[in-house]
């Protein structure tokens, strides 16, 4: 595998575009690298490798006896960039024009790490989708829920990621949520929590999340009563761009009369 790492930076192929290249992660490709033999790599991804270095039987190379020369080079470049530029690199379908490069960065790294964890080949795929099925919700639901970061600040300082010391968000929120995530994880991980113990307060957070969706339910059946009366009010049977003003208009003067007229009424 050293003789890989020199070739690989005799070509002038970055850790970032090889990455790219196979659909995984740079940290990804850096555990590739450790592995003291290529056979060990995901197959997909060896075959891959194999094909951009030109490695097979019938060419006759090995990565023992390859020279770099001013063609082979050139063939390598040609066909990392084609593989790019079909589809192989993980940002191919984001437009990512108007982000900064960290961002571009972070936005692939994340990309491909969670393309890789939902491969075929990982055999927690199926767990992984709920795990990212849940953080998509998570993300959505962050300009409501300001626990959300802290939550994700505190697991990348626990991970080792981040300075347990740093604070990027509303320090004495952040500060206090981390202090109390970090008791009650203290406790779940020591064995001081059971689930014959939590029952109750579980039961109660069972509550909260049901009632929370019945008034959401109940507004949601309320919106689309007033609805119905703005339309028949203004004598129009759908919204389209040509009313939709004048709907939202009186669908707020409805509401601000704080009662419904019945489907009956012509008033």
């Amino acid at each position: 595998m050293n003789k890989l790492n020199d070739l690989l930076q005799e070509l002038g192929i970055s850790k970032v575009r090889l990455a790219k290249y196979l659909g995984v992660s740079r940290q990804m490709v850096y555990n590739y690298l450790e592995l003291d033999d290529l056979n060990k790599w995901p197959k997909e991804k060896k075959i891959l490798l194999l094909k951009l270095l030109d490695i097979s039987e019938e060419s006759g190379n090995t990565i023992e006896n390859i020279k770099v020369t001013t063609d082979y080079l050139m063939n390598v470049e040609n066909r990392l960039n084609q593989n790019l530029k079909s589809g192989g690199e993980g940002d191919s379908y984001l437009d990512m024009r108007n982000l900064s490069k960290e961002s571009q960065t972070l936005l692939t790294d994340i990309a491909n790490l969670i393309r890789e964890r939902l491969s075929p080949d990982d055999h927690k795929k199926d767990e992984n989708y709920y795990v990212f099925l849940y953080m998509y919700h998570m993300l959505q639901s962050m300009d409501n829920v300001p626990e959300i970061k802290y939550i994700f600040g505190y697991m990348s300082k626990a991970c080792g990621f981040t300075s347990p010391e740093e604070f990027k968000f509303n320090e004495d929120k952040q500060f206090i949520f981390e202090g109390i995530l970090y008791s009650a994880l203290t406790l779940y991980n020591n064995g001081g929590a059971s689930r014959s113990k939590l029952s109750e307060s579980h039961r109660r957070f069972v509550q909260e999340i049901e009632k929370q969706k019945e008034e959401k339910l109940s507004r949601t059946q309320q919106l689309n009563t007033i609805r119905v009366q703005a339309l028949k009010e203004l004598g129009y049977s759908k919204i389209d761009d040509s009313n939709a003003a004048e709907i939202f208009e009186k669908i707020a003067e409805i509401e601000s009369r704080g009662s419904i007229v019945g489907s009956g009424d012509n008033t």
